[in-house]
């Protein structure tokens, strides 16, 4: 056999075994006349002993070895004279008695430790072996432990894992298709899912009650830290519910994985709930970081009309944040914070401060425009200590602003260091608006998706003011982060073909689109609604990490290029003509 034990298996008790191990060399170390390498496997690393007065010959073959050698070797658990304590197998070693090398190895590009000298290009290209890193590693073993802790959950539960095909029809709505030419049907394609949305919800109409699959959805978007073309979603759906059901059951999921695999007991109260409008007016987000406070207040009645700052006369909204203890904060921070704001991917025209001194007075970047007493009652408003700094932004726009605040509130809250990514604040946000207006496309568009059930008090408003109808939807939110979302379904034919009518489909478009669901929903629909963790966010957050890439085994960059693969890439002529695809010639 190739191996008794594993690299992280031994202990001080097994002194005296003969044990057989197999592993990559880690590291090698000579020292006099000893050679020491260190034996890697997944589960640890082991330290190797060769002595050149007790066998000069394998001393000698163990000088020749170099780093991700592949070795196998036979030998005497001992104990350990220098201890290491950062180690599981710091007490003891291997005397090595025999030894054989399976693989000789390149010398790596990049050192595989855990501060490795391999920037994320070099590192994404030689993904198999950045994934011999023990960080690495540690993040799929915890991804691991979290989709076996999810499928036990939703199996207690009565949910069934049920595959959806990953070759479906096109969709109009939301994010752009992956497409798929099919040869037996040339001109037709299928796409990728974005997400298996339709196919749950005739799961749903077969009855069977409860779904769920982790699965691989796909998405033609441009790309960030938390977004990849392809990812993964824990996809659910229930029958016979209404929101605070299904509320309930993924908010009791959560809480068993935060526990069983994160080790935080989230205690038993339920999670805050806040309005989608409530979310936008306090902190600028449906999607807000509650570990820290820093709420926004609107200052229309203390700062307009208030001062001849023409600016904020002008404005159509005036809101600040109160930042905590920042008396030390330097004018050059405080430029800083001005081109932050008014760089382009914020866009704000600029930022007002006032500073609490240590007897109570404001010191202002707007003291010529405001009397002491407009000041004094800014500080009052604010709720502002001495040493507190308020950061102020207006605009002629006041969700712009407010969107605009939150980015300096978020800045704010990592310069403060109060986002700490061991502490996590979890909430539901619902109520969100039904529709959202598309200046690109000159109409309303659903702001989830078309299958979304609007409130049911709503219905009647989708005849005179579809503006104003909020949806029957929720998100998760855990740390500023959307990890999950859903919403009660449509489940009657009549109500799905008016949304269409209203987001602009004609009925034949309506059909062609979706006429397999509206039909099935003629045959007896339950009501129901579902919900749908991103899986890589989520293990993310569990890991501590800023970027989803570092829980996915072969990720994209952010060119969505998987460099390694060296995909996407060309495709032969031939396999174009068998597709009766020709590309267009560029000028």
């Amino acid at each position: 056999m190739y191996r008794t034990h594993t690299c992280g298996e031994l202990r001080l008790s097994d002194a005296g075994k003969t044990v057989t191990l197999s592993g990559w060399v880690q590291r090698v170390r000579k020292m006099g006349g000893m050679t020491f390498i260190d034996l890697r496997d997944r589960y640890g690393i082991t330290q190797l002993v060769f002595n050149q007065e007790t066998d000069a010959n394998l001393c000698e073959q163990a000088n020749k070895i170099g780093r991700e050698y592949v070795l196998q070797v036979k030998g005497t658990v001992g104990e350990r004279f220098s201890k290491n304590d950062k180690m599981p197998t710091g007490d003891i070693e291997i005397t090595v008695s025999e030894l054989r090398v399976l693989n000789e190895a390149l010398t790596p590009p990049f050192t595989i430790e855990e501060n490795t000298d391999g920037g994320d290009e070099l590192r994404m290209k030689f993904r198999y072996l950045d994934l011999r890193r023990e960080t690495v590693r540690r993040n799929l073993e915890l991804r691991h432990k979290f989709c076996l802790e999810v499928r036990h959950f939703l199996d207690s539960k009565g949910f069934l894992e049920i595959e959806t095909p990953v070759l479906v029809g096109s969709t109009p709505e939301g994010a752009r298709d992956f497409i798929v030419p099919s040869r037996m049907n040339p001109g037709s394609f299928y796409a990728l899912p974005q997400s298996p949305q339709t196919l749950k919800q005739l799961l749903m109409v077969a009855g069977m009650d409860r779904y769920f699959q982790i699965v691989k959805c796909f998405r033609d978007e441009d790309l960030r830290a938390d977004r990849q073309p392809e990812f993964t979603q824990i996809d659910c759906e229930m029958s016979f519910v209404e929101q605070d059901d299904i509320i309930r059951v993924f908010e009791a999921l959560t809480k068993h994985l935060f526990k069983t695999v994160r080790g935080v007991d989230l205690g038993e109260e339920p999670f805050l709930r806040l309005s989608w409008e409530e979310c936008m007016r306090r902190f600028g987000s449906d999607k807000p970081d509650m570990r820290f406070g820093m709420e926004f207040v609107e200052l229309m009645d203390t700062l307009k009309g208030t001062g001849e700052f023409g600016v904020f006369n002008d404005a159509a909204y005036i809101g600040g944040i109160c930042a905590p203890n920042c008396a030390v904060y330097t004018r050059k921070q405080l430029d800083e914070l001005t081109n932050f704001v008014r760089s382009p991917q914020i866009g704000a025209k600029g930022l007002v401060y006032a500073r609490v001194q240590e007897d109570g007075t404001v010191k202002s970047s707007v003291d010529k425009f405001y009397s002491p007493e407009v000041l004094n009652t800014l500080k009052d408003k604010m709720q502002a200590a001495p040493g507190d700094l308020i950061l102020i932004l207006s605009g002629d726009d006041a969700n712009r602003t407010r969107k605009q605040l939150c980015e300096l509130r978020l800045l704010m809250g990592s310069r403060l260091g109060l986002r700490d990514k061991n502490k996590f604040s979890l909430l539901w946000v619902v109520d969100f608006p039904m529709f959202e207006w598309s200046d690109e496309q000159q109409r309303l568009m659903a702001m989830h998706h078309p299958f979304t059930a609007p409130k049911p008090e709503d219905i009647p408003l989708l005849d005179t003011d579809p503006a104003s109808v909020k949806a029957n939807a929720y998100d998760m939110v855990c740390n500023g982060v959307e990890v999950g979302g859903g919403s009660i379904r449509i489940h009657d034919a009549v109500l799905q073909a008016k949304i269409f009518d209203i987001l602009g489909f004609t009925p034949e478009q309506a059909q062609a689109q979706f006429g397999f669901l509206m039909n099935a929903f003629k045959y007896g629909a339950p009501p129901h609604g579902g919900l749908a963790y991103g899986l890589d966010r989520f293990v993310s957050l569990f890991a501590g990490l800023d970027s989803i890439r570092d829980v996915i085994a072969f990720p994209k960059n952010n060119a969505g290029r998987d460099v390694m693969l060296d995909a996407p890439a060309p495709v032969a002529q031939a396999q174009l003509d068998e597709l009766q695809i020709a590309l267009a010639k560029k000028d």
